[in-house]
């Protein structure tokens, strides 16, 4: 009787946002999220779990079980969070609600634990900063007054990294036991054997070159496109190696303009578009590259890493923020705000075999200790001190 009443007593509706896993070009904090919800749902089959989303085409990522119902309902952003969310909330009677994506709603009656992946958008005016869209802009600046009215609100602040809490802390004046680091994880499918027809259809279906190294990049400033297409194209220079850069997700005449203002224009050739990669299919595109670059400027995690490592690819990464946190020793590391030092740490890897088998080793072992289902029980824990 007592255990039976035990079981009822902590029993949870837990509200999960997940605003944009449905949209078909999911980025890093929707795989976050994702990856996060199928963990719950796999190991806590004691606890109910809601997940509230937008419309979007890609409805197959997650699918409704026992223990998990999912609430669609579309909106522009703000109304989405700031109006709708919290009246499905007070209809699916959750007794949490878990924020995924750096800001939550502002009036709202149930204990809430809120994400926050970084503060770059609190580190200079959002409105001004150098490099972004209009539209980052506006979001940068809408997160900016979210985060801030909603510190005294949230029950519990989660991070990434103990750096991001560190800034976290010393950005905002949080008191340590406000925030807790939850690390990220990786994939299932980063680890999955891949057959030889499977890669060659991907291979195929992108196109990609024999040679070539790794890069995701975008036009976010603090991914630092510019210092990495210029780098590739010094070491190109330098070495006369035929090999390629693929880069995802980036338009090439931006590339070729980056190039041309350096006088660079003729290496060009070199470089090689996909467009936006499927997630299904990144496994197969890092495994065949000779090194993935990750050069970024500032990042609060950076999951890729962590992806390149797992399917056994060598990478070089910043030696600022977050970066030397996830790689430990199992990265080249690299200065990022400096084009020379980044050009000969890819002229010194992709030169050295012995330091490229070592890295690979070293990044098998680290990759290993960074779980899903660590993270999952990280969060259980925390929902169930809320609630306590």
């Amino acid at each position: 009787m007592v255990f039976i009443f035990f079981l009822i007593a902590i029993s949870m509706t837990i509200g999960f946002e997940a605003q944009r896993i449905f949209r078909e070009n999911k980025h890093g904090m929707d795989f976050v999220a994702l990856e996060l919800i199928r963990a719950l749902i796999r190991l806590d089959s004691e606890n109910q779990y809601v997940v509230f989303t937008n419309k979007g085409s890609d409805t197959t990522c997650l699918s409704e079980s026992n223990n998990l119902k999912i609430v669609t309902f579309g909106g522009t952003f703000i109304v989405w969070e700031q109006i709708l969310l919290p009246r499905y909330v007070k209809k699916f009677a959750c007794d949490i609600l878990h924020c995924t994506s750096n800001t939550a709603p502002l009036f709202l009656n149930v204990p809430t634990v809120l994400t926050i992946h970084d503060i770059i958008y609190l580190e200079s005016n959002p409105l001004f900063a150098n490099g972004y869209t209009a539209y980052q802009r506006f979001g940068n600046y809408y997160r900016r007054l979210v985060v801030k009215a909603n510190l005294n609100k949230v029950s519990k602040i989660v991070t990434v990294s103990n750096l991001e809490k560190k800034r976290l802390m010393v950005t905002l004046g949080l008191p340590n036991e406000k925030v807790d680091v939850v690390y990220n994880g990786v994939a299932s499918h980063f680890f999955d054997r891949i057959s030889v027809e499977t890669a060659q259809k991907i291979s195929m279906r992108y196109k990609l070159p024999k040679k070539y190294f790794l890069f995701l990049g975008n036009t976010d400033p603090k991914k630092n496109t510019r210092n990495t297409i210029l780098a590739f194209a010094g070491f190109i220079q330098q070495s006369g190696q035929d090999v390629y850069l693929v880069v995802a997700d980036l338009d090439g005449e931006l590339v070729r303009e980056i190039l041309r203002s350096e006088g660079l224009e003729q290496y060009f050739s070199q470089f090689h578009f996909t467009g936006y990669i499927n997630n299904r299919d990144l496994p197969v595109i890092i495994q065949n590259a000779e090194l993935f670059l990750y050069p970024s400027k500032r990042e609060s995690f950076g999951i890729p890493i962590l992806e390149a490592m797992a399917r056994g690819v060598p990478v070089i990464t910043s030696n600022k923020a977050s970066m030397p946190e996830v790689s430990g020793d199992a990265a080249y590391l690299i200065d990022p705000l400096s084009i020379n030092n980044m050009t000969q740490g890819i002229l010194e890897l992709s030169g050295n075999r012995e330091l490229k088998e070592k890295l690979v080793i070293k990044g098998r072992e680290r990759v290993s200790t960074f779980k899903w289902d660590n993270s999952a029980c990280q969060m259980l824990r925390i929902y169930k001190q809320i609630l306590k």
